[in-house]
């Protein structure tokens, strides 16, 4: 059964299997001849496809990298026809978890190395960009235990230091970061496996914030429509993901944030600084015999799979709002993290709603909310609406020291261990209550139904009525008849009098004007002077 067309059937693929869909769709080459490791980053970089390196000078198994680097192989990831399907299952995954299922034993345990056999060296962990402070793991999924919280897994990199020692970048709160304190505070190290080379449903899942106590690969289970599977680890009491090409079996020392690590290329596009965290002891290695290195590319890799959990949270939180959502663009500009900008359908101080339930999202930095006649994948129309339906002192929300993101280079510096506060902004883009409407239609072209430029350069020619100056005296009294009854517009009165060339319609209306006659409404319709709909000076 297809997953793409039936949301509800099962998913079962495993890593190996999205690579050979990615290989028949023409989107994952295979490069065979030599190439050497500090290469790797800057092809990855220049290509529009992934690749697996075959022969990585000095290393004994292929380096796979770029498999979800664009929109396209994301939504090839996911068994999906759409890229907002993706968040129609993220939503059926957490609305429907799938527990984990354990497996006695699996392919990642074909060969493990402990103790004085780990080599971390040996892994062909490449280098990303010119000021990285060493290679980086960068697509391993964590698994920790709380004894108060249970199971957390997520995604944090790990930057190599010694052939057995890491450090993790917990920079950021979330629940691991918890774990990891709470650890350090009881002087006890913090046990940890990390998945590499693992399908993206379930980098998917782990890279979802979950209220802390929620099992995120309940959630990549939901997704699937089938339990993730996982194996028991060799040398501590933990899982890790059964599907896996490589496992690291692993302890966050408990020497609390007190190493530096870095610098790294970010997803914001920038390199970030020197970032204090605990060091990582890696106490056996797992892998399959033939095991593929997978290794995430910055800056776009963690992009178009974290973008939907984006979208999937602002939804949910303007829903609780009752805050009726038309569409929604977490933009690349915000690099899929820190920007959105929704369109509603509007009742009275709704705009003001949406942005306070929006900026609770999350890290999300800066909110913007339009009317529904706005396009939000449009930047100039988002643009235009700002300037034309925004004033500063009553439209713009700023939230002063809410949780922000360590990695936003616009922040203050802050102590080693300080999790920084900055300010959120909300715009409320929508026409304000008190406005009236009509300052606010769009123009649009007489006759733009049937006036066609195609047809003209193709040679089509107009049968226009003959030029009458001599109706209009005659033509002026009909006019003026119609305008009396209701307000017309120009165009309208125009048309309406069709039979006439336009030169003589000008010259009734031109006749109406210096008689006194002519006047407009409030809407800047036709109208008689005299009658009840014109309009009165303010």
């Amino acid at each position: 059964m297809n997953r793409a067309t039936d949301p509800s059937a099962p998913f079962t693929e495993g890593f190996r299997g999205f690579l050979g869909r990615l290989r028949d769709a023409g989107e994952l080459l295979d490069i065979r001849q030599p190439v050497d490791i500090r290469h790797v980053a800057t092809l990855v970089d220049q290509c529009d496809k992934a690749l697996c390196f075959h022969n990585v000078i000095g290393y004994g198994m292929p380096l796979l990298s770029g498999i979800i680097r664009s929109r396209e192989r994301a939504i090839l990831s996911m068994g999906c026809s759409s890229y907002g399907e993706i968040e129609a299952k993220l939503e059926l995954g957490i609305a429907n978890p799938v527990a984990p299922q354990r497996l006695k034993n699996s392919p990642a345990k074909e060969v493990i190395q402990r103790g004085d056999q780990v080599d971390l060296f040996r892994l062909p962990i490449p280098m990303s960009s010119i000021l990285d402070g060493g290679p980086m793991i960068t697509a391993g999924i964590v698994l920790a235990r709380d004894p108060q919280y249970g199971v957390n897994a997520g995604i944090y990199r790990l930057i190599v230091k010694e052939r057995n020692l890491t450090g993790i970048d917990l920079v950021t709160p979330n629940d691991m970061r918890l774990f990891a304190q709470r650890a350090y505070e009881a002087g006890r190290s913090l046990p940890i496996s990390v998945s590499i080379g693992t399908h993206p449903v379930e980098i998917m899942g782990a890279g979802f914030r979950a209220p802390v106590g929620v099992d995120e690969l309940s959630i990549a289970g939901g997704i699937r429509g089938a339990p993730v599977a996982l194996a028991q680890c060799e040398t501590i009491d933990l899982p890790y993901i059964a599907d896996a090409e490589i496992v690291l079996e692993a302890e966050i020392l408990p020497t609390g944030w007190t190493q530096p690590e870095g610098r790294f290329g970010e997803f914001t596009g920038l390199m970030g600084g020197l970032h204090w965290n605990p060091n990582v002891r890696v106490n056996a290695v797992l892998m399959r015999r033939d095991a593929v290195y997978y290794a995430l590319h910055m800056p776009w890799e963690n992009t178009w799979l974290a973008a939907p959990t984006r979208y999937q949270a602002i939804r949910r939180a303007l829903r609780t709002a009752g805050v009726e959502v038309t569409d929604i663009n977490v933009t690349l500009g915000g690099r899929a993290f820190w920007h959105a900008v929704i369109s509603v359908k509007k009742r009275a101080g709704e705009g003001k709603n949406a942005l306070l339930a929006a900026l609770s999202v999350m890290d999300l930095k800066h909110v913007v909310v339009v009317d529904d006649d706005i396009d939000v994948f449009n930047g100039t129309e988002v643009e235009w609406a700002i300037a034309t339906r925004v004033q500063g002192d009553r439209d713009v929300i700023i939230i002063p020291e809410a949780r922000a993101k360590p990695l936003d280079p616009s922040l203050s510096p802050t102590a080693p261990g300080v999790v920084p506060t900055g300010a959120k902004v909300g715009i409320d883009a929508t026409i304000a209550e008190n406005i009236p409407r009509e300052r606010f239609e769009r123009i649009s072209y007489a006759y733009a139904d049937r006036a066609r430029i195609a047809d003209y350069l193709a040679g089509k020619a107009d049968s226009g009525a003959p030029a009458r100056p001599d109706a209009a005296a005659a033509l002026a009294e009909r006019i003026y008849a119609a305008i009396e009854r209701e307000p017309r517009y120009y165009s309208e009165i125009a048309e309406q009098f069709g039979e006439y060339d336009f030169q003589s319609v000008a010259r009734a209306f031109g006749r109406l004007h210096a008689e006194g006659k002519l006047w407009q409404d409030a809407r800047g319709r036709m109208c008689a002077r005299a009658s009840k709909f014109a309009a009165k000076l303010a």
